[in-house]
Order: C-alpha cells, then structure tokens, then sequence
C-alpha cells in the first residue's frame, strides 16, 4: 500500500499542475470573452437609448405641430368673434355713445392730460381749486 501512494500523490500533483496552467490559459480567455459580451451588449443598450431619443424627439415634434394648428383655430375663433363685434358696431352710434357715456359714468375711464401753452393741462384748467 506504501509503494501506490506515491502514484496517487504525483498523478494529483500533476492534474493540480495541469489545471493551474490550464487556469493561466482560459482565464485570459474567459476575459476577453466576458469584454466582448459587454462590448455588445453597450452597443445594444446605446442603439436603443438613440431609438428612445429619436421617438421622444418625434413626439416633441408632433405635440409642437398640433399645438400650433390648435393655436391657429383659436386664432381664427377671434378673428371672427372680432369681425362680429366690428360688424355690429359699425353703423351703430347710439350704441358707441351709450358705452362712451357709461364709461365716463363708471370711473373707469381714462384721463389723458395734454400740455398747453401754460403748462396746464387742459382738463385741469377747467377745473375749481379746493
């Protein structure tokens, strides 16, 4: 029993010895097999970060168009209700002088002072000192 001990303690020396150079091999390999993978995967995570990039820039794009055409709609809604107004104003006297003497009743009005030749305005010359 002493004489296969030595073969057994040599044959595990030399399947240590095998898998330690065995080791040095694969592990540079097993690295550059690992790099590689993740060089991949970066380059698929960085080609679908652009197709997000470019949809929500498409999105921005399309919001900013309807916005504009909904800006255009109200836009026309006042030019219309402007017309309107313009319209019925237009022969209507009575109407403008009843909106220009209740404006000056209700105070809301205002006052433009206009320089005479004495520095006084014109509203203000006529008016009583207290």
């Amino acid at each position: 029993m002493a004489r296969g001990r030595p073969k057994i303690i040599i044959t595990l020396a030399v399947i240590v010895i095998l898998l330690f150079l065995f080791s040095l091999w694969a592990f540079p390999m097993y690295n550059v097999w690992r790099k590689e993978l993740r060089g991949k995967a970066d380059l698929k995570e960085a080609e679908w970060g652009r197709q997000i990039a470019i949809e929500e820039a498409k999105a921005r794009k399309e919001s900013a168009v309807l916005d504009a055409e909904a800006e255009i709609e109200r836009a026309k809604g006042v030019a219309e209700a402007n017309q309107i107004i313009g319209n019925s104003l237009k022969d209507n006297e009575a109407y403008l002088r009843y909106l220009w003497i209740h404006g000056l009743h209700d105070g809301s009005s205002e006052v433009i002072y206009v320089p005479t030749e004495a520095n006084l305005p014109i509203l203000e010359a006529t008016r009583q000192v207290q």
